[in-house]
């Protein structure tokens, strides 16, 4: 759950969050790198007294064009390997189908007989004393932790998106079109994501809320 004047991400709850997030420190680290080199000549070159003899740099050409292929690849490479581990599925232990709606969840749980229910926003007027407004639902998604997790998400009506931050799934609900994800969870907890699509006057209104409990207790 984020908080106020939060700076980072929130905190990871899957094994592609963490990479996610670790990558995203990569390229931080990379970008400071390149500031400083460029701050660095700058500030020679103000320095420096102007000359007008004009001098044959082949090596710093070819050093100048090496060093950002070496840094493309630098990055290239943890995406590409983030991007195969988020496309990868692997036997699930369960499958769930989220369907978006105007402005509203349907999910089911398609390894159980007829486990259908819609997830509605929770009014305002009626939230419970100390639960999150604008992010609190009727009835939550409760996965197994620990679980490899297939979620088949689609749309009955618009656009919709659903997103989970904390788990790293952002998946675009198409009507008409099956687009597919997975997670794991490591460890227990109520994890809120909202639809991250312009979906309509309640798109704001519609969020998500996953609750990861034990296998002894799903």
């Amino acid at each position: 759950m984020a908080n106020h004047s939060q700076f980072g991400f929130q905190d990871a709850s899957s094994p592609i969050m963490e990479e996610l997030v670790e990558f995203h420190d990569h390229a931080l680290m990379v970008a400071l790198a390149i500031c400083s080199l460029v701050l660095y000549l700058l500030t020679l070159m103000l320095m420096e007294k102007l000359s007008s003899n004009t001098v044959d740099a082949q090596e710093v050409e070819l050093i100048w064009t090496i060093l950002p292929a070496i840094v493309l690849i630098l990055l290239a490479l943890p995406s590409l390997q983030i991007l195969y581990m988020m496309d990868e599925i692997d036997e699930p232990d369960l499958t769930l189908k989220a369907i978006g709606h105007q402005w509203y969840w349907t999910y089911e749980y398609t390894d159980f007989k007829d486990l259908t229910f819609d997830s509605y926003m929770i009014p305002t007027t009626d939230l419970p004393l100390g639960h999150f407004r604008l992010l609190e639902v009727d009835h939550r998604v409760v996965i197994p932790m620990e679980s490899p997790i297939r979620i088949i998400v689609t749309a009955g009506d618009v656009l919709h998106s659903w997103a989970v931050p904390t788990l790293g799934v952002k998946t675009d609900a198409i009507p008409g079109r099956l687009n597919q994800t997975s997670f794991i969870t490591t460890r227990p907890g109520i994890f809120y994501g909202q639809c991250s699509e312009i979906c309509g006057a309640n798109h704001s209104y519609m969020p998500i809320v996953v609750e990861s409990a034990p296998l002894t207790h799903f």
